[in-house]
């Protein structure tokens, strides 16, 4: 048996991850991949590139410290490899570039800023086929902090995808315009047949956190009844209420709201009564990316 280590670190929008995996080889045997740590910093780099355009410097000095924080873990766990993928707030800031140039420089972590079509083909590299069944239809949908792709797979296999603008942190702070939504409905109405049966996964911190609440266990998927009635009580809710009396972290009470709106968006316009959440999503894709090249 040989247990190497690969690590992946996602630059989101709303927070920074670290996914360290051990990749067990054993001869004659598949590959096992078993998540080893995960550290999530809440850095909502979104609030500076969508608003202002750029990232601060507060947020990059934070920026800074959390990649060398997270150099020193790979070290620590023996990485082999790594992986380090910025995703919309970055795409999107006029010093983006110099920003993951500074980074390189004090930690040594090479970040590659990738767009919308990529992010989505990371994802479907991930376990997905396990779930997918050849007979049904599903629409695949990552929500983050400043985009979310769609993905479309139909017998089996990805038919086609689309990254949109729209994201949880756009949506706080009012950056989302109705012609955007309009888009969405439109490419999901046209990108699927009517007689589909479309059942939806769901991917993101936010949904993994709602199915968490739901209190199904590790397969079960959300209804659609079940995730409309808990968007509604999230916003019966304040914020101070969110944290407090169902015990959510500061950056988390705020997006939930609005990425069950853009869940239960997709599942009404696709017909979808099911949200499958298999907990895996972009540092996943990119672990297996790792390996498999």
């Amino acid at each position: 048996m040989v247990i190497r280590k690969f690590a992946a670190i996602d630059i989101g929008s709303n927070a920074i991850r670290l996914l360290i995996n051990n990749v067990i080889e054993q001869p004659n045997k598949p590959t096992i991949f078993k998540k080893s740590e995960l550290v999530r910093v809440p850095i909502r780099l979104g609030e500076d590139s969508f608003i202002v355009g750029e990232i601060s410097q507060r947020n990059i000095e934070r920026l800074k410290k959390a990649m060398q924080s997270f150099d020193l873990l790979m070290q620590v766990y023996g990485v082999e490899k790594y992986m380090a993928c910025a995703t919309s707030a970055l795409r999107e800031a006029n010093n983006g570039q110099e920003v993951i140039e500074d980074i390189f420089k004090d930690s040594g972590i090479k970040i590659d800023i990738i767009d919308g079509k990529k992010e989505a083909s990371i994802i479907a590299s991930t376990d997905l086929k396990d779930l997918i069944k050849e007979e049904k239809t599903y629409l695949y949908v990552d929500v983050g902090g400043g985009s979310t792709e769609f993905t479309i797979f139909e017998e089996g296999k990805l038919l086609t995808s689309k990254s949109f603008k729209i994201g949880t942190v756009r949506m706080l702070n009012d950056l989302v315009k109705d012609a955007v939504w309009d888009e969405i409905k439109v490419w999901i109405g046209s990108s699927l047949n009517k007689d589909d049966k479309v059942e939806i996964i769901g991917s993101g911190g936010n949904i993994n956190k709602l199915h968490k609440m739901s209190g199904r266990k590790m397969g079960q998927p959300l209804s659609f009844i079940w995730l409309n009635a808990q968007y509604h009580f999230l916003n019966s809710m304040d914020y101070d209420d969110r944290i407090s009396e169902l015990g959510l972290n500061q950056d988390r009470a705020d997006v939930i709201i609005p990425a069950a709106k853009i869940f239960l968006s997709a599942a009404k316009w696709s017909g979808a009564k099911k949200i499958h959440v298999p907990k895996i999503g972009l540092t996943d894709g990119m672990i297996k990316t790792l390996y498999y090249q």
